[in-house]
């Protein structure tokens, strides 16, 4: 028993220094032959901290990006949210090892090399995704050129001018820089000009359509110098569907319906004024309801503000329509009355032999004279004229006034309060139309 136990033992031995040696050999073999240059070879003597060429003239960097999606488009922060795949390639002599294969490393390794130091300078938020694992690509070619790809989600401030909202068209643009390293140690460039952005003509937004885009170069000039700057410029036109839809359309129709009252009978007090509040109140609650999706402290008058602000004119000015003619018809059935009244006094006065006069103080209260008090007074008037000739009388002055006031009187004074309504079925529509034609061939073509 004791024999085969240590049999058993011998063998276990001798096979595992067996497997020992095969794999050391075999991964000796694998480390010359199929990993060249190996990691360790390529990091030897490298110094993470200094750029390539360094003393030797600035590094070219060529930027390209793929714009994944814009997320989001804040009217009341002005700004954009956007995730963007971000290419850099650079040669960096360093790394350059013989063969004509790249080398494909881990994105954790990145520490390990030099990476430019590019930012964007507009950018409120932003951060680098991490799911399942940071989302960067390293690779490293043959001739020493360095590949780093990353995916970023940044939210960029855009400047906006609302004051053709929702007509607008706004350009916004995407900033790259070097913190770091001024124009005398790295030089940023586009890879393939305008068709080193990919995405943009692809894209599809809730609000807007990208109208067109393009690439420059510039520098950036700060107090510590100058630094390389690369700017795509894209520009966004809102699709206006939605807001005629939304809010052009409710307004239009809530002007028409306060022309509904014009063919009300003005007796009708409550049906008319209820459409009137009602129309005021509706515009009102719409306004406000515009205002919602926009900054609230703003120096802009917007279109859509100017608008809402015609037909609230028109709204109101229906309403006060109504005020008028009632006004004018309760006038004018007082004045029917008041004369009514008077030719039944001057019957009354005929039939019991009086003339009714009605003094200047007084004109509602009658005076009644005899016919022979008539005549003497005639008489008197009569010699007066004879003796004064051509002398002015006295109350010329004053009957003058009279007969001004009385004019004007009756120029302002509608002889017929259902006119006014007659006229307004005309005026309104006719007013609306006009202004709307001015209003949409400003706003749209200039």
């Amino acid at each position: 028993m004791q024999i085969l136990f240590l049999t058993c033992l011998t063998l276990g031995l001798a096979l595992k220094q067996s497997l020992g040696v095969f794999s050391a050999s075999q991964l000796d073999d694998w480390n010359d032959s199929q990993l060249l240059p190996t990691i360790q070879k390529l990091m030897k003597g490298y110094n993470r901290y200094l750029r390539p060429n360094f003393n030797e003239g600035p590094v070219e960097i060529g930027m390209s990006l793929d714009i994944a999606s814009i997320d989001a488009i804040s009217e009341i922060n002005m700004d954009y949210t956007a995730t963007i795949f971000l290419r850099q390639r650079w040669t960096d002599s360093r790394l350059v090892f013989p063969g004509n294969e790249s080398v494909s490393m881990d994105g954790r390794l990145v520490s390990l090399l030099w990476i430019p130091d590019t930012f964007i300078p507009d950018s409120k938020r932003s951060f680098l995704h991490d799911v399942t694992v940071e989302n960067r690509l390293i690779r490293i070619f043959s001739n020493g050129t360095v590949l780093y790809a990353l995916r970023i989600t940044a939210t960029i401030a855009c400047n906006m001018d609302l004051t053709k909202y929702p007509m607008d068209r706004q350009v916004c643009s995407l900033q790259l820089e070097s913190w770091g390293y001024n124009v005398q140690d790295v030089v940023f460039y586009w890879t393939r000009g305008n068709d080193s952005v990919r995405g943009l003509d692809t894209l599809r937004l809730a609000q807007y359509s990208v109208e067109s885009y393009y690439t420059s170069v510039s520098q950036a000039v700060y107090e510590t110098g100058l630094y390389p700057r690369l700017v795509l410029h894209f520009s966004l036109r809102r699709n206006v569907l939605f807001f005629i839809l939304e809010t052009y359309v409710p307004s239009t129709l809530l002007v028409v319906l306060s022309w509904v009252s014009f063919w009300i009978s003005q007796s009708s007090v409550p049906a008319r004024t209820c459409i009137g509040v009602t129309t005021v109140l509706t515009m009102t609650t719409l306004m406000m309801g515009s205002r919602t999706s926009l900054p609230n402290a703003n120096c802009f008058i917007k279109a859509i503000d100017v608008y809402l602000g015609i037909c609230f004119t028109f709204i109101f000015g229906a309403l006060l329509e109504y005020a008028c003619a009632h006004f004018c018809t309760l006038q004018h059935q007082t004045i029917s009355d008041v004369q009514r009244d008077l030719q039944r006094e001057f019957d009354e006065s005929n039939t019991n032999g009086a003339i009714p006069l009605v003094t200047s103080s007084h004109p509602s209260k009658l005076m009644e004279q005899s016919p022979k008090q008539e005549g003497v007074r005639s008489q008197s008037i009569s010699s007066r004229e004879e003796q004064g000739g051509t002398q002015p009388l006295k109350g010329c002055s004053l009957s003058s006034i009279k007969d001004i006031s009385r004019k004007a009187k009756s120029i302002f004074s509608v002889e017929n309060p259902h006119n006014i309504d007659r006229y307004a079925r005309t005026v309104f529509p006719l007013s609306f139309f006009f202004v709307n034609v001015l209003y949409w061939l400003y706003y749209l073509f200039i």
